[in-house]
């Protein structure tokens, strides 16, 4: 028989693309291969490609493709687009989280100012404080709706240009806010917050995605954490201009509020400079502009290795429609990523980050720091979690993702115990006091090291191209609703528990990390393709 037809039963020749597929093919076939159970070889795509001896799981290398995605080094361009597009977004986030914080009993006395001149009552004090909570709120509820619209926004106008168009929300905001005290108008300050809730909400979502598309993949890490170091930044920023010897005063507070348009003006003028993202550019057929984009962010003409590996993710994603939310809940090798997405974007919230912050200033006074101080110490505080996060860049492609999530957790729930238990001793002397203050800065600490900041860009590592709008929305909408839950349920829960209350937080804190040991894969230096195979594992087995 003549080997070079294909007359004989069961024979393919060399030439076949089966026997010696490109890298788009091998990656097509691996997305529509089944993992095989035990015993079971019959009716399975995996058991007749794996006959053709083409690799499908490798236990040295997850992956498919011929060649892996090349390191690439940081430069002055990549640079230069990572602060264009985490500075004017996440600088929202942070801001507009912590501004409201020191300059409170001012916008309280302004309330019930704008209430008395209404109504010629002098309103009660729980009246003041529902709209001042209102106001806090409605910032969470915009975050909400905000982040839940992060897949549509991405997909029509792209990571950049949503980006962009976002900061329409920015301006809107900021002229109401501005407005609201010459007319007197608690309500169009509402109405500015729920505007930059929108804003920041977006940015969650739209800004990780972008800086995790832009990466090197030994880079996407460090570069993912930019986002949550920037927040922190901007808290801290916010803590220290809301001081009443800075702009906290009656005067000047809406000039606090305004200083949230400075880096959307910043990101108007940088990121239309800046690529869009390759991945999103070649998912739109546009693979000319692509090559370009990718040269411009890698510095160096050099780029055929990445261009062939994203032309490989590209055209088996084709092979597969655009995952709705549906298909994220039933098809088992999607529903594991967004368990685990999801999971993680709720234990940062439930970690009780926010309430350690929120019983700092308490716990410095009983410590007996007088005066101003316990409002220093805050400070010091928050430039403690810029310096932890500054060191969780460099740790987390070292150490990796699920390390320093297990370190961060288990970190803060052996320290949240201690801190259950010094704050009942507080009150006998001041050694107790000084260890409750020890016990908050760990807490920062474990939190800024993984916990703070991996959750942001887990979740674009975990899926691929068509899944990837989609599962941003439901992760990120899902985290700024576990914030408004725990910022609605902490002080009633802190005034009937006390201190015990933390006893609740260590519970999630040993629940999550019990999850993360058991469920979160390690992500870092895995190509997409890689941490696909993983999961297409683990939903046969």
């Amino acid at each position: 028989m003549d080997h070079d037809d294909d007359e004989g039963v069961g024979f393919i020749r060399p030439s076949h693309y089966l026997k010696s597929p490109t890298i788009a093919e091998q990656q097509a076939m691996a997305l529509l291969q089944v993992p095989k159970k035990t015993g079971d070889r019959e009716g399975s795509i995996s058991s007749s490609v794996s006959d053709l001896d083409i690799p499908i799981y490798s236990s040295e290398n997850l992956t498919t493709s011929v060649r892996r995605e090349p390191h690439g080094s940081f430069n002055l361009k990549l640079g230069f687009a990572i602060v264009a597009g985490a500075f004017g977004s996440s600088f929202q986030h942070g801001y507009n989280t912590g501004v409201l914080n020191n300059p409170q009993a001012v916008i309280e006395n302004w309330i019930k100012e704008s209430m008395y001149n209404r109504t010629g009552t002098i309103p009660t004090q729980e009246n003041v404080t529902f709209v001042f909570s209102l106001m806090t709120a409605m910032f969470c509820i915009g975050g909400m709706i905000g982040g839940s619209t992060t897949g549509m926004i991405a997909d029509r106008f792209g990571r950049k240009g949503g980006l962009l168009l976002n900061n329409v929300l920015v301006f809107l905001a900021v002229l109401c806010e501005a407005c609201s005290k010459p007319v007197a108008s608690y309500e169009l300050f509402i109405l500015g917050r729920f505007f930059i809730g929108l804003n920041s909400g977006l940015n969650a979502g739209l800004a990780p995605m972008y800086l995790a598309e832009i990466s090197p993949i030994n880079l996407r890490g460090a570069v993912g954490t930019v986002y949550q170091l920037v927040i922190t930044i901007s808290i801290l920023i916010a803590q220290i201009l809301g001081l009443q010897s800075l702009l906290g005063t009656d005067t000047l507070w809406v000039t606090l509020l305004m200083m949230t348009v400075i880096p959307a003006i910043f990101q108007v003028i940088t990121l239309p400079f800046c690529p869009e993202s390759p991945k999103y550019l070649l998912s739109n057929n546009k693979e000319t502009q692509a090559e370009k984009a990718l040269k411009w962010l890698r510095g160096t003409y050099n780029v055929r290795d990445e261009m062939e590996v994203m032309n490989a993710e590209y055209e088996a994603v084709k092979l597969i429609p655009k995952a709705t939310v549906r298909e994220l809940v039933t098809n088992s090798a999607l529903r594991i990523p967004l368990i685990i997405s999801l999971t993680v974007m709720i234990a940062q919230q439930l970690s009780g980050i926010n309430a350690v912050m929120f019983f700092s200033s308490t716990i410095f006074k009983m410590a007996g720091l007088k005066g101003d101080n316990p409002t220093y110490a805050t400070l010091a505080m928050g430039g403690i979690n810029v310096l932890m996060t500054i060191v969780s860049l460099f740790l987390v492609e070292r150490a990796g993702r699920k390390t320093l999530l297990m370190v961060g957790f288990g970190g803060m729930a052996v320290d949240t115990l201690l801190l259950s238990i010094g704050m009942r001793f507080v009150d006998t002397g001041s050694t107790a006091g000084i260890f409750c203050v020890m016990f908050v800065l760990i807490f920062v600490i474990m939190f800024a090291i993984g916990p703070g900041s991996i959750p942001w860009f887990l979740v674009s590592e975990l899926f691929n191209q068509s899944a990837r709008p989609t599962a941003t929305s439901l992760a990120v909408g899902i985290n700024w609703t576990a914030n408004f839950i725990v910022g609605l349920a902490f002080l009633p829960l802190s005034t009937i528990m006390g201190s015990y209350v933390f006893l609740i937080f260590f519970a999630l804190q040993s629940l999550f990390l019990l999850f993360i040991y058991k469920k979160v894969p390690e992500t870092k230096n895995k190509t997409l393709e890689e941490i696909s195979a993983i999961f297409r594992q683990q939903s046969y087995q």
